[in-house]
């Protein structure tokens, strides 16, 4: 196809979009992209939220299954994580076939994502499944706390085939530019999630395990939903089952590894958390602080999980736009998203100081953790503003498909959040575990920052200079 009637083509295929990435005014774009995606997320995390709540109030053992839950809630997010690698990977690739004109392989490329989550399930979820109380234990659970945290993540982990479909190919519906019918996803199966928990849980007296079938179900039926937008007759690119491509599988990886890294290691890192907490809590104080840790935990994907929604849906706006060739609309729209996260950040930050202590009454009414709870929040996100930084940072060099910049920001501050929840606690006092977040977030926004802003108008002017490459 010429230059020129590919161009044409890709423009008429915008006609049957949402937005028009190339052209609409920028404002209007990352707003349009940023937010519903972000509350897609915040949705999303009622998946966690909502189960723990109910968990947390269930009769007389409530506070003791939270701690488990607690367990193995990171151990199911690492799962998920692998629908962060092949969504996130494959879909910025994709928007930026259709920016250059390549339509037919963009479609190609959804397939190729689309079978390859698929085949993670098949792998992960016999591992995880058998394993699944050897993990557990070594990672936090106790005696006391390893049958719920065992109940729970079993049921989730044979279901996980759902989590992943959903969560992966919602990031290929995103990153068309339809930001609604991605939240849209998310909502109906939270909504699920809301109104079959306390059915299983206290109605069917499921307890834990109850609360993991409903997961399972909505999850269910946000693939369902996704796979609908995705075949719809208005979508630009299609899920067709069809023209899978060997070749765009490391790529795929590659541009999705730094993603990966992100989420993975967030729960990695919180299942050493927790592993923490127990062994120098030991047995009077491990299982109090785990119970905290979880509290705190589902505060802080509330927090993150939007962020993390703003960038990813904004992601296929800068990536059409550099296969595009616009480099002053790739600039701007960096620009643009990082004062919309920073605000939100500061938002968060306002509720965390006034708003801690409503939070986790939510999750318990047992007076001691009432009163731990809230502080180790503080402590947890007192460096919230800066890691909006890291978001964008990360987010938008994977964007750009400079994975050999984004990959080492990511790790940046894993390795800090590792080094320092191991020896602080050493040190000091199992609780002070919880400051490995904000010595890690200040460290890497630090660093990322400034490598980013000497880095950028580098990229942008090499693919002025040089053309596309991917």
């Amino acid at each position: 196809m010429e230059q020129r009637e590919r161009k044409k083509y890709t423009l008429a295929m915008h006609t049957r979009r949402n937005h028009d990435l190339g052209k609409d005014k920028l404002w209007t774009l990352v707003l349009s992209l940023a937010i519903p995606t972000a509350l897609g997320q915040a949705v999303n995390v009622l998946y966690a939220i909502v189960d723990r709540m109910y968990i947390g109030h269930i009769a007389d053992i409530g506070d003791i299954a939270l701690a488990g839950v607690g367990v193995a809630s990171p151990i199911a997010t690492f799962i998920s994580s692998f629908a962060t690698l092949i969504g996130m990977g494959g879909a910025p690739i994709m928007a930026m076939r259709e920016g250059h004109g390549d339509h037919e392989i963009a479609e190609r490329i959804l397939t190729t994502g689309f079978y390859l989550l698929i085949v993670s399930s098949i792998i992960l979820t016999p591992l995880f499944y058998i394993f699944r109380d050897p993990i557990l234990l070594t990672f936090g659970a106790s005696q006391i706390t390893l049958p719920y945290a065992s109940d729970y993540l079993g049921i989730y982990v044979l279901g996980s085939v759902f989590a992943l479909l959903s969560t992966g190919l919602n990031s290929y519906v995103i990153n068309q530019g339809m930001a609604k019918k991605g939240m849209f996803s998310v909502l109906a199966g939270a909504l699920m999630n809301i109104i079959l928990d306390p059915v299983f849980i206290f109605v069917f007296s499921m307890d834990v395990k109850g609360a993991a079938i409903a997961t399972v179900i909505s999850q269910a039926v946000s693939m369902v939903i996704a796979i609908i937008a995705l075949r719809g007759k208005s979508t630009a690119i299609k899920l067709r089952f069809r023209g899978f491509m060997p070749s765009q599988v490391m790529k795929i990886i590659k541009f999705g590894f730094s993603s990966f890294i992100i989420i993975s290691t967030d729960s990695l890192l919180l299942v050493i958390l927790n592993a923490m907490l127990q062994k120098y809590g030991g047995p009077v104080n491990g299982d109090i602080l785990i119970t905290c840790s979880t509290i705190v935990q589902s505060y802080h994907i509330l927090v993150t999980y939007p962020m993390g929604g703003m960038t990813a849906g904004c992601q296929g706006l800068v990536s059409y736009n550099y296969g595009a060739g616009l480099t002053e609309r790739v600039k701007r729209s960096i620009r643009n998203l990082q004062i919309l996260i920073t605000g939100y950040s500061a938002i968060m930050f306002a509720f965390t100081i006034f708003g801690a202590g409503i939070f986790a009454s939510l999750f318990t009414s047992d007076s001691e953790i009432l009163s731990l709870a809230p502080r180790y929040m503080f402590i947890f996100e007192c460096m919230v503003i800066p890691l909006s930084f890291q978001y964008v940072n990360v987010d938008m060099m994977t964007a750009l498909g400079q994975i050999h910049i984004s990959l080492p920001l990511s790790l940046t501050r894993k390795i800090s959040f590792f080094i320092a929840s191991l020896l602080l606690p050493v040190f000091f006092t199992a609780s002070a575990a919880f400051f490995a977040e904000p010595v890690s977030d200040i460290l890497s926004c630090t660093v990322g920052t400034i490598i980013v802003h000497t880095q950028l108008s580098r990229i942008l002017t090499r693919r002025e200079k040089e053309g596309f490459r991917i």
